[in-house]
């Protein structure tokens, strides 16, 4: 029983250090608006170590702490949106349809889930900020190249998970999370 009660709290914790740091990503790639989206999908790597290693319900709390302190306090909101709309939830979502599907399968609802998720915070930031998408509905092709793009970041977070569980796993057992 106590041993339950300590690892919970580690696994709090740990949650709640990965939050802000994600925030903390978030918030760098905010103040360099060059680097928005790309500081959106550094901040998936965090959900990511805490798919592996936490487990359970905190990867989600961990995304949903994030995703909404940082669209709270972040002065620009590229960033918190594209991490809440998509970056952040995928790796949980990555886990299970690789696990779940066939290959095809699972590419097939992954670049669908893109898609929505692109689309809601095309809509959500034309009702923050007021902007006429009327000429952005227009431009289909932009999909075309956002596809290739996610593609790529899929697959090099294919390679990040492997070359943790392969290489760098071994450094974090000090934390004891299972």
């Amino acid at each position: 029983m106590q041993r339950d009660r300590g690892l919970a709290t580690r696994r709090l914790a740990v949650s709640a250090v990965i939050a802000a740091l994600g925030v903390v990503v978030l918030l760098v790639g905010a103040v360099l608006q060059v680097m928005d989206l790309a500081m959106a999908a550094i901040a998936s790597l965090l959900v990511v170590f805490a798919v592996i290693e936490i487990r359970g319900a905190y990867p989600f709390l961990i995304y949903a702490v994030t995703a909404v302190l940082s669209l709270l306090l972040l002065p620009v909101k590229t960033p918190a949106l594209a991490y809440a709309a998509f970056a952040g939830y995928y790796p949980m979502l990555k886990a299970v349809l690789e696990r779940r599907l066939r290959p095809v399968l699972a590419w097939t609802v992954k670049i669908a889930v893109f898609a929505v998720g692109g689309a809601l915070a095309l809509l959500v930031a034309a009702k923050i900020l007021l902007l006429d998408l009327s000429a952005l509905y227009a431009e289909w092709w932009i999909f075309l190249i956002t596809v290739p793009v996610f593609v790529l970041y899929d697959v090099g977070l294919t390679r990040v998970i492997s070359a943790y569980l392969n290489r760098w796993r071994g450094r974090f057992q000090f934390l004891k999370l299972h």
